[in-house]
């Protein structure tokens, strides 16, 4: 069984990664920034309210990114695993992610950290706002992202190194190339 997490800051290329490896796994990639964007496209409630935070760079509040994501984890496609992407992204949304897993009686394989250069990610998400028109990537929202994941979500990367979880990728490079570390970095805990 393959039940992962993505970690990394903005830009590092985990939504890509996660689509890669879930094609090679079997198992769905579950992004909660896709599920927002899909939700502001319909106009949804959840949508109109996600928007708000995502256009300052801020993270969507917990409680309704954890029902979001307790739902979808209970869906039939994620029983045999999943790669979780954007999630969690919080020590909160830790401790609520163990106790999803825990009542299903399954919990977390591995945590695969995306290492990038920040103003490599800069230059990234700004080109990608130009080709993909998001209102999300400009560069003063971009930096913010940055920093509210340096105050946020890097302290994850301990959390789950302590566990004993934790492998760290190089996220700059050609895709390919970037996959086959990932990949290289599941193996090596096959053995």
């Amino acid at each position: 069984m393959s039940r992962l997490v993505l970690l990394g800051p903005p830009g590092a290329g985990k939504g890509t990664q996660a689509k890669l490896l879930s094609e090679r796994l079997g198992v769905p990639a579950i992004s909660t920034g896709d599920i927002f964007r899909a939700n502001v496209a319909r106009g949804t409630e959840l949508g109109r309210t996600a928007q708000r935070y995502m256009d300052a760079g801020e993270y969507v509040p917990d409680a309704v990114t954890n029902a979001m994501v307790r739902d979808r984890l209970a869906q039939p496609d994620a029983a045999e695993g999943f790669i979780l992407d954007g999630y969690p992204r919080t020590t909160d949304q830790v401790r609520e992610l163990d106790e999803m897993l825990a009542g299903s009686g399954a919990k977390l394989d591995r945590v695969l950290e995306i290492t990038a250069d920040p103003e490599e990610l800069v230059r990234r998400l700004t080109r990608r706002a130009g080709i993909e028109g998001r209102s999300d990537d400009t560069e003063d929202v971009v930096r913010t992202r940055q920093q509210v994941y340096l105050e946020q979500t890097a302290p994850l990367v301990s959390t789950y190194a302590e566990r004993g979880l934790l492998r760290s990728v190089d996220g700059l490079g050609e895709v390919p190339a970037v996959t086959a570390r990932l990949l290289d970095a599941l193996a090596s805990d096959a053995g």
